[in-house]
C-alpha cells in the first residue's frame, strides 16, 4: 500500500506527562481502529465517553474520543480523536495498539498537514502560517501566522491567478482570431488593462511588506567590545537571569553565548561575544575570531566601551551603536560634571551612556532596540508576506506581468507565454500548478469549439 493511502496515527498535544493527551488518526482505517478500540463509532463531532480496549481486549483507559468522517475534517481524510490521560504509560499502550493494526503506522513529522494540503484543506501559504504559529515566540510572530493560517496571502493570489488566468485566455483567442479583422484588438486591450491593475497591486504589496518575512527569524542584536567591559553584565540584565559569567579577570567570555528575547513583541536574539584584543593565548584567540565573524553577520552592533576604552574597532555592513558603559565608576570630567545616563550622537553613531551593573540609562537603551526592531520589521499590521519563498515568487510574478506588458506589441504569443509564467508563479506559491486552468477558461467561457 502507498504511504499516502495508509493510516497514520500520533500525539498531537504536548509532551507527556499530562493532565490530558490528544492523539489523533487520519487515513482510511480510522473507523474501524475507534470501532475496535471505543467499541463504536459515537457520532460525528460528538464528544463520546468510552473505555478504550486493545485488541486482546485489554483496558488501556478511560477516554474522551470524536470522530470526524471525510472529506469534513482537518485533513479531509476520516479522521478520529482519542482524548486519554497523559500519563506515558497510557500512551505507550494506546500506541501499541494502534500500532498493532494492519497498515496503520506512526505519522512522520508534518504528514497531517501535508494530508490536509494534499486534499484541498489549506494551501501552501497556509499550511507555512500554521508551522510558524506553533513555533511563534512572540505576539507580533503570533500575529502575523495567524494572518498566514487564516489565508489572507494565499486567497489574495487565487483571486489574483484567476485574473492572469482571465487575461491570458483573452490574449490566447485573439490568437485563435487572429484572421478577424478587429477581434483581436478587442480583446487585448481589456486584457492590458486588467494586467496592469494586477501588477499595481502586486507591487504596492511588495513595496508595503519592508523586512516582515524576518520577523519568523528575529533581529540578530551582537554586543561586542574590548574585554572587561561589562558585555556579559549587559547580556544579564537585558535577558533578566544570570546567562553569562560575570568576572573582573579579561578574557573570562571565549564562546559565544546566544540570548532570545521578546521586546515588545518583537524576537530578538542577543549575543555575548569574547573580547576583542590581541592575545598570545590560542583559545582567546579562536574565541576573538569568532566574535568578529559572528558580530560581522549581526543585524546590530553594540559596541560596548569604558573610560579606558574609546575607539570603535569593528569593520561590517551592520550599524553600530556607541555604548558608554560604567558610568557609575567615571570619576567628575575637568570641568567638575559626571557622566549622566542618556542618548547622544557622537561622530555620527548612536551613543548611549550606561551602568549595566545598576541599572542606569538602560530604559534609553531597550526603547531605542524596540525602535530599531520596530523599523527593521516595518510595520507588521495588515502585512501578508511571511516568508522569503513566497516574496521571491511575487517577485517573479511581477516580472513576468511586466514582461508580458512590454512585448503584447510585438507579439502576443509572447506575451501569453510571460502571463502563463506568472500564474505559474502564483501556483508555485499556492502549491497549486494546473496548466487546465487557461485551457478550461477558454473552451467554457469563449465556446472557441476547436
Amino acid at each position: 500500500m502507498h504511504p499516502r493511502e495508509q493510516t497514520i496515527f500520533a500525539l498531537s498535544s504536548g509532551r507527556p506527562p499530562s493532565a490530558i493527551a490528544l492523539v489523533r488518526v487520519s487515513g482510511p482505517g480510522a473507523g474501524p481502529v475507534l470501532t475496535v478500540l471505543a467499541g463504536k463509532i459515537p457520532a460525528p463531532r460528538m464528544a463520546t465517553r468510552a473505555l478504550l480496549r486493545d485488541a486482546d481486549r485489554q483496558p488501556i483507559d478511560d477516554a474522551v474520543v470524536l470522530w470526524f468522517p471525510g472529506p469534513a475534517s482537518a485533513t479531509g481524510e476520516d479522521v478520529a480523536e482519542f482524548h486519554v490521560h497523559g500519563g506515558r504509560a497510557v500512551l505507550g499502550a494506546l500506541f501499541a495498539a494502534l500500532a498493532a493494526f494492519e497498515n496503520v503506522r506512526a505519522a512522520e513529522p508534518g504528514e497531517f498537514t501535508r494530508r490536509a494540503f494534499e486534499n484541498g484543506k489549506l494551501d501552501l501559504t497556509e499550511a507555512e502560517g500554521l508551522d510558524d504559529l506553533i513555533h511563534a515566540d512572540t505576539d507580533r510572530q503570533r500575529r502575523q501566522a495567524l494572518r498566514q493560517l487564516k489565508g489572507l496571502l494565499g486567497d489574495r493570489a487565487r483571486d489574483w491567478r484567476a485574473q492572469i488566468i482571465e487575461a491570458s485566455a483573452l490574449i490566447e483567442a485573439g490568437i485563435d482570431f487572429s484572421d478577424e479583422a478587429d477581434v483581436p484588438a478587442e480583446l487585448i486591450a481589456p486584457a492590458l488593462l486588467k494586467i496592469k491593475g494586477l501588477l499595481a497591486e502586486i507591487e504596492e504589496v511588495l513595496a508595503a511588506q519592508g523586512r516582515s518575512e524576518r520577523l519568523r527569524d528575529g533581529l540578530v542584536v551582537a554586543i561586542a567590545g574590548p574585554p572587561n567591559v561589562g558585555k556579559s553584565t549587559l547580556m544579564n540584565y537585558l535577558a533578566r537571569r544570570e546567562v553569562a559569567i560575570v568576572s573582573p579577570h579579561a578574557g573570562t567570555t571565549r564562546d559565544i553565548i546566544e540570548v532570545q528575547l521578546d521586546l515588545d513583541g518583537y524576537p530578538v536574539t542577543v549575543i555575548d561575544t569574547a573580547g576583542i584584543r590581541e592575545t598570545d593565548d590560542p583559545v582567546e584567540q579562536e574565541g576573538v575570531r569568532r566574535a568578529r565573524a559572528r558580530a560581522a553577520e549581526a543585524d546590530l552592533v553594540l559596541w560596548l566601551a569604558d573610560s579606558q576604552h574609546e575607539k570603535i574597532s569593528f569593520e561590517g555592513a551592520a550599524p553600530v551603536w556607541l555604548v558608554r558603559n560604567k558610568i557609575d565608576l567615571v570619576a567628575r570630567r575637568p570641568d567638575g560634571t559626571r557622566s549622566v545616563p542618556g542618548v547622544g550622537q557622537g561622530e555620527g553613531v548612536a551613543e548611549f551612556r550606561i551602568s549595566a551593573s545598576r541599572g542606569d540609562g538602560m530604559p534609553e537603551l531597550v526603547s531605542a532596540l524596540v525602535r530599531f526592531a520596530h523599523d527593521y520589521f516595518g510595520s507588521d499590521d495588515g502585512g501578508l508576506i511571511g516568508r522569503a519563498r513566497q516574496r521571491k515568487l511575487l517577485q517573479e510574478t511581477a516580472a513576468s506581468l511586466l514582461r508580458s506588458i512590454d512585448v503584447v506589441a510585438t507579439g502576443e504569443e509572447l506575451a501569453a507565454e510571460d502571463l502563463r509564467a506568472a500564474a505559474h508563479s502564483l501556483g508555485r506559491l499556492l502549491g497549486r500548478v494546473d496548466v487546465e486552468d487557461i485551457l478550461d477558461v477558454i473552451f467554457r467561457e469563449f465556446c472557441i469549439g476547436k
